[in-house]
């Protein structure tokens, strides 16, 4: 399991004449998708189409964020972006003349009672901008924000050589509402290569008399490629969080790879009863032991 980790997050949202609407926050998008389910909270916040949001991040003008890293896009970064909605919400429905609390966004309507009104027409004289910050107070201590994960895996050892392939992986996460399951998947796929790599060949050797780092390059540092790595498949439980985040989400990056490489290791132990302690399980730590096993 991971820390579902809630951090204070703020947002700012503007509405444009055109139905247009921008986000700014200085969170960054490292390839882990924050810019689509950033998008995507702010759609669903207004009731409009995806493509129809602009999302700015990675500036320090921009309202402060919890940042990448730690899993904490999906349940913080985008709470910070709802909060920022919400405020804007209640702006557009002042300007239209309804009831903040009864007003409904849908397919670019504002709806209350017998009204309907285009969203775009509240921004005709001037945009409409809001911004707010969410935070948790003292929320994790009331109650216990964790993600949950199983890892499988299936190895083939060559019992004369030692030679360790990974055949099947399967991740199952506990993660809250998955806000986009296309790029949570790749997330967990990603981690899970990465856990691959941490078991099997991912090892620093330092010159001790020089404080030198021996494999300091791609050409020294081995890093799984994809012929070391097979089907990977990953299953989401159904599961939503009413006390993570607005949004009911948790981060998912870390679960994809905590376990794996542990998953790893007790694979090879079935396989050839070597338990290997330490990593990464090269072939050093497996070649003292298997003659007994192919005899």
């Amino acid at each position: 399991f991971r820390n579902n980790t809630v951090m204070k997050s703020a947002a700012r949202v503007r509405l444009d004449r055109h139905g247009m609407v921008t986000v700014e926050t200085d969170m960054t998008d490292i390839g882990t998708g924050s810019y689509t389910i950033i998008a995507q909270t702010a759609a669903e916040m207004l009731g409009v189409p995806i493509e129809q949001v602009v999302v700015r991040l990675g500036d320090s003008n921009f309202p402060v964020s919890a940042g990448s890293g730690g899993q904490w896009g999906a349940n913080s970064a985008t709470a910070g972006v709802y909060a920022a909605c919400v405020k804007l919400r209640e702006a557009i429905a002042s300007k239209l003349g309804l009831p903040a609390g009864e007003a409904a966004f849908a397919d670019g309507l504002v709806r209350s009672g017998t009204r309907s009104v285009p969203l775009r027409q509240a921004a005709q004289e001037a945009d409409i901008v809001a911004e707010d910050t969410m935070e948790y107070g003292d929320l994790d201590k009331k109650f216990q924000q964790s993600t949950f994960g199983a890892h499988f895996v299936e190895v083939g050892v060559d019992i004369a050589t030692g030679e360790t392939r990974v055949r099947r992986m399967l991740a199952v996460c506990a993660a809250g509402r998955i806000l986009n399951p296309k790029t949570a998947r790749s997330q967990v796929i990603g981690a899970m290569t990465m856990g691959v790599g941490a078991a099997l060949m991912e090892h620093l050797v330092v010159d001790t008399r020089r404080g030198f780092f021996v494999n300091h390059d791609l050409a020294g540092y081995e890093v799984p490629v994809h012929a070391d790595i097979p089907h990977q498949e990953v299953i989401f439980l159904d599961e939503t969080d009413p006390m993570s985040s607005p949004m009911k989400a948790k981060g998912v990056g870390e679960l994809g790879i905590c376990g794996v490489s542990a998953a790893i290791a007790n694979a090879v132990y079935n396989a050839t009863g070597v338990r290997v302690r330490d990593y990464p399980l090269t072939l050093d730590k497996l070649l003292a032991h298997l003659p007994a096993l192919s005899s």
